[in-house]
C-alpha cells in the first residue's frame, strides 16, 4: 500500500478548479494530510507574484516552488529560500537564435518578484497583481532572470518548442503549458522536479515517498521522477503517458479524490 509523505500537486488546470478557486473539499483534504503528518508542496508554472490568491485560501501552507522550478519560496513568509537563474549571456544568445528563426518572437522575463516585457507583449492583470514593466530589450536582457517567456504568435506552442529546442543546445531547458505560441524557458537542466526534489531533501524525503499531480507537459518531469505521478482527467497526452494512473478532473476536485482514498484505505488497514 502505497502511503506518501509529501504529495506535490501542479495548480493551474490540476488543483484550482476552472474558476480559479480551491474547492471546500479540497481544503478539508489539505486539513487531513496536515493530520497525518504528510507535507503539501504546490509545484507551479506561475510566478510568485501570482501566488498571493491561492496562498490565502489554502492558509498559506509549507513551501511553494514557482516558475518551473525555478524559485522556491516559503509559502508563508514569502521569503525566496533558493533559486536558479540564466546568465545575462545565455539570456542574450538564446533571445537572437530564437529571433532569427520567428522574426515575430516577443520576449519577457520573471525577475525576481517583477516582469519585464517588451511592446506587444500581452500581460494579465486578472490575478490581483500589475507588477509587469514594459522595457526596451536591452534592458530585458541586462540581468540574470529566473525565466524567460517566447511568444511567437505564427505558431502553436509544441511546434515553437520543438523548433526553439533544436537551436539551444543544452544551454537551457524549454517547456510549455499548452497556450498557443508560447513557451517558458529555464536555466539549463532546470524543471519543477528540480525545484520538487530540493524541497523534498529539505524535509528528508526520498522521490519514493512523493505524490505528484499535474495536467501539463511542464509537468512531466516531477510526474516523472516522483514515486508515484497522477494526472487529472483531460491532461495533455504526453503528461498522461508518464503517469501512473488517473483521477478525476480539476472540476472534480480530482486531487482530493486521490488522496481521501490512499488515507482511506490506509486508514481502514490500521489496527485499532
Amino acid at each position: 500500500m502505497f502511503v506518501p509523505k509529501l504529495v506535490a500537486t501542479d495548480l493551474d488546470g490540476t488543483l484550482l478548479r476552472s474558476d480559479l478557486t480551491v474547492s471546500e473539499r479540497t481544503l478539508a483534504t489539505f486539513s487531513r494530510l496536515e493530520r497525518s503528518g504528510i507535507t503539501l508542496v504546490f509545484v507551479t508554472g506561475r510566478p510568485w507574484r501570482w501566488m498571493d490568491p491561492v496562498l490565502a485560501q489554502t492558509g498559506r501552507r509549507g513551501r511553494v516552488v514557482c516558475a518551473n522550478g525555478a524559485v522556491v519560496l516559503d509559502g508563508a513568509s514569502g521569503e525566496v529560500l533558493r533559486n536558479w537563474t540564466i546568465p545575462t549571456g545565455t539570456l542574450r544568445a538564446v533571445t537572437t537564435s530564437v529571433r532569427e528563426t520567428f522574426p515575430d518572437a516577443i520576449y519577457a522575463v520573471e525577475r525576481g518578484p517583477r516582469m519585464l516585457h517588451e511592446a506587444g507583449y500581452p500581460v494579465r492583470h486578472d490575478l490581483g497583481r500589475t507588477d509587469e514593466d514594459q522595457v526596451s530589450y536591452a534592458e530585458l536582457i541586462a540581468e540574470p532572470v529566473e525565466k524567460l517567456l517566447i511568444r511567437a504568435p505564427s505558431v502553436e506552442a509544441a511546434e515553437l518548442w520543438t523548433r526553439c529546442t533544436r537551436v539551444f543546445d543544452d544551454t537551457v531547458t524549454a517547456t510549455h503549458s499548452g497556450f498557443r505560441g508560447l513557451i517558458e524557458v529555464s536555466a539549463p537542466g532546470v524543471t519543477k522536479a528540480t525545484g520538487l526534489a530540493w524541497v523534498a531533501q529539505h524535509y528528508g524525503v526520498d522521490p519514493g515517498g512523493v505524490l505528484a499531480f499535474g495536467d501539463m507537459p511542464n509537468d512531466i518531469p516531477m510526474l516523472s521522477w516522483a514515486g508515484r505521478g497522477v494526472v487529472v482527467a483531460g491532461a495533455h497526452p504526453e503528461a498522461a503517458a508518464v503517469a501512473h494512473t488517473v483521477t478525476t478532473g480539476n472540476d472534480a476536485d480530482g486531487v482530493a479524490t486521490y488522496i481521501d482514498a490512499l488515507l482511506d484505505e490506509a486508514e481502514a488497514t490500521t489496527p485499532r
